[in-house]
């Protein structure tokens, strides 16, 4: 016999292929559709699924590395997501809160200005600097000369008085408080107008109501006020009225001439953020009071 050639053998097998796909097709279509060749392929599939969810099996844990892998960084991104948006709400949640104490500070300086003589004028200045020591208490302040500022001009705050200008330069001056120990500040106190001068308490947080006339009837609580006397030539630096504090105690020494009476500041000299200097006082009564600043 001859043996066949490999073009034979290929045509041989494409027969054999062609024939089965011919039986097979008959089969789908004269069989019903849970016999035949459906049944071939459910026990194709039924051979086959060990064998698939074996696979499945040891591939599963390549897959939940990738799954996790892909959650941390999803997570890692959220994470970082966040913090950007917390900081944000940080920033904006304290701009809120200086806004806030701004307007509320910039609110009662308007109510102290609205108190000063008729015809006053005032400019608003925002604190750029504080140098606080028992000795000497001062503040820097971003207006100047060029502004209408000058030494000696009296500074007001929320609250009431705060004291007056020292220094001033182009665009900036500075500002000895009541609570420096240069400061004195003729006062009195309302309603009956006692008059005495204001000094600081040196290592305290008070004033000191100094040379009130023993037997005074002063009260604690009652409100002191610059008396802004003038006398001829003689004036006080201070305009009349505007608020100081109130009264704590009062020193009734026997073997003094005078009472001293300690007084609690309105103002918040420690926490400022806004004054007003004023650069022109208005009209003032002639008032008599004590010849002091």
């Amino acid at each position: 016999m001859f043996s066949r050639s490999p073009v034979q053998r290929r045509r041989a097998v494409l027969a054999v292929l062609l024939a089965v796909s011919l039986v097979l097709l008959t089969i789908y279509f004269s069989e019903p559709v849970t016999g035949g060749l459906h049944a071939i392929q459910r026990g194709a599939g039924e051979a086959l699924s060990p064998l698939e969810e074996g696979t499945s099996r040891a591939f599963k844990p390549f897959s939940d590395l990738a799954g996790w892998v892909s959650d941390v960084a999803d997570a890692k991104k959220e994470n970082k997501q966040l913090k950007t948006e917390v900081e944000t709400l940080r920033g904006q949640l304290a701009q809120l809160a200086t806004d806030k104490r701004e307007a509320e500070q910039l609110r009662a300086l308007t109510q102290v200005s609205s108190n000063l003589p008729q015809g006053a004028k005032t400019v608003t200045a925002r604190v750029i600097a504080h140098s606080p020591t028992v000795w000497y208490s001062t503040i820097q302040i971003d207006k100047g000369r060029s502004d209408g500022v000058h030494v000696n001009q009296p500074v007001i705050t929320a609250g009431g008085l705060a004291g007056k200008i020292v220094a001033t330069t182009g665009g900036t001056a500075r500002v000895a408080l009541i609570t420096d120990a240069s400061s004195a500040v003729s006062a009195e106190i309302m309603p009956k107008g006692v008059a005495g001068i204001v000094k600081p308490e040196i290592g305290g947080k008070d004033l000191i109501l100094d040379f009130i006339p023993k037997g005074s009837h002063v009260r604690r609580g009652q409100v002191v006020v610059t008396s802004g006397f003038r006398s001829g030539e003689l004036e006080s630096l201070f305009p009349r009225g505007i608020p100081i504090g109130r009264v704590g105690s009062v020193n009734q020494d026997q073997l003094e001439i005078y009472q001293r009476v300690r007084v609690r500041p309105y103002a918040d000299l420690r926490n400022m953020d806004f004054v007003q200097v004023v650069t022109d006082r208005g009209a003032a009564p002639v008032t008599a009071g004590v010849g002091r600043p």
